[in-house]
């Protein structure tokens, strides 16, 4: 039998397989509240080895899209207990994204109308967010410049994050996902273009560019474990306004080091390579792919982007990954698992109804029909 199908151990959590559902934002919590229909469409794709919820924000300053189910408050957290429940009950495994927009978001969204804050005074160019446009209708919006976190500020972000995490637990999630890629806050603070701080989070030095990204992990470790805890990165992504930078390489392995060092349970990696809004280097991210691994002896590597059958068992059994994700073929294939161990055809997604919405293009996709 394939790898991709045998059982896997991650960290002490048993996994069916070794597939994993990438996280994707779908916009269709009521009040930012996952509800009955959330959990129906977790439920739908619980034969992954392991789900990764959409990011949840971790506060209401780290949220940059509407309808957004986020795990901050009693509510949002008794909301969520009833999509790791009905996971849990179909024998399922799912984790939380924990996110920080940073400065992808809008004062429409934010408490107040304050201005969203980021560890950069840059505003994204060519950037949305789904907001409130002037007429007061959810659309897309232009993010404005950020305010720069203070230095003393930083560490209550820090604390957001860990308590998110023992949210997340408490909610009846097996572990948590730092949403550490695609752009958002913890590459604002990664990427040296970005980053114009002049404190110990700059990006003067190596030590300093990692430096929040690690006391989060650090927090969030000595608040769950670190067997439940993950991160996703995204190296050589260029969304929302990121730039590459000549330091990735340096930036990255360093950061897997301390990650490995520190025996998380995964690292998920994002190949962005392929997307028609990126132009990363797919042959940087090869090699950068084979280091970062070598920095995990004891730590889980997940890769999602582009992946098929295929390509996903030959990099499993190279060593190269351990478990492989994939995003948008769980949209329009709910039953994604057996359909690859079965060689059974691919539904095609709606892009038109990836985000928000009523039922159409969430929970109506139906499983493959072999006597059909």
């Amino acid at each position: 039998m394939s790898k991709l199908f045998e059982p896997y151990n991650l960290a002490g959590i048993p996994l069916s397989n070794r597939i994993v559902m990438a996280p994707m934002t779908r916009s269709r919590a009521p009040d930012d509240i996952a509800d009955e229909r959330v959990a129906l469409y977790y439920a739908q794709r619980a034969t992954a080895g392991l789900i990764v919820s959409e990011g949840t924000p971790i506060s209401r300053e780290g949220q940059g899209y509407l309808f957004n189910p986020g795990i901050y408050s009693p509510e949002q957290i008794e909301g969520w207990r009833l999509t790791t429940n009905s996971v849990h009950a179909l024998g399922g495994k799912i984790v939380a994204q924990l996110w920080h927009v940073g400065r992808m978001s809008h004062p429409s969204i934010q408490a107040d109308g304050r201005a969203p804050v980021s560890a950069s005074s840059k505003q994204p160019a060519n950037s949305k967010a789904f907001g409130y446009t002037e007429s007061g209708e959810p659309g897309m919006v232009d993010p404005p410049a950020p305010r720069q976190l203070g230095t003393e500020e930083v560490a209550r972000v820090v604390e957001d994050f860990a308590q998110a995490a023992q949210n997340a637990i408490d909610a009846g999630f097996d572990g948590v996902e730092i949403h550490g890629a695609n752009g958002y806050l913890h590459e604002q603070f990664l990427n040296p273009l970005i980053n114009d701080r002049d404190d110990q989070y700059s990006a003067a030095t190596l030590e300093n560019r990692i430096r929040f990204t690690l006391e989060v992990i650090d927090a969030i470790v000595a608040r769950i474990g670190a067997e439940r805890t993950g991160i996703r990165l995204s190296p050589y992504g260029n969304v929302f306004d990121m730039p590459s930078y000549p330091q990735t390489d340096e930036t990255y392995t360093a950061l897997a080091e301390a990650i490995g060092k520190r025996k998380l349970a995964f690292v998920h990696l994002m190949n962005q390579a392929g997307f028609s809004r990126t132009e990363p280097s797919q042959a940087g991210f090869n090699a950068l792919l084979k280091t970062i691994k070598s920095k995990l002896p004891e730590t889980s590597l997940i890769l999602a982007g582009g992946l098929d059958r295929e390509s996903a068992e030959s990099l499993i059994d190279e060593g190269l990954i351990d478990l492989a994700g994939f995003g948008v073929p769980f949209i329009s294939n709910p039953d994604l698992v057996e359909r690859l161990r079965n060689g059974y055809p691919l539904a095609k997604a709606d892009p038109t109804t990836f985000y928000g919405g009523t039922g159409k293009g969430y929970i109506d996709y139906p499983p493959y029909n072999a006597a059909g």
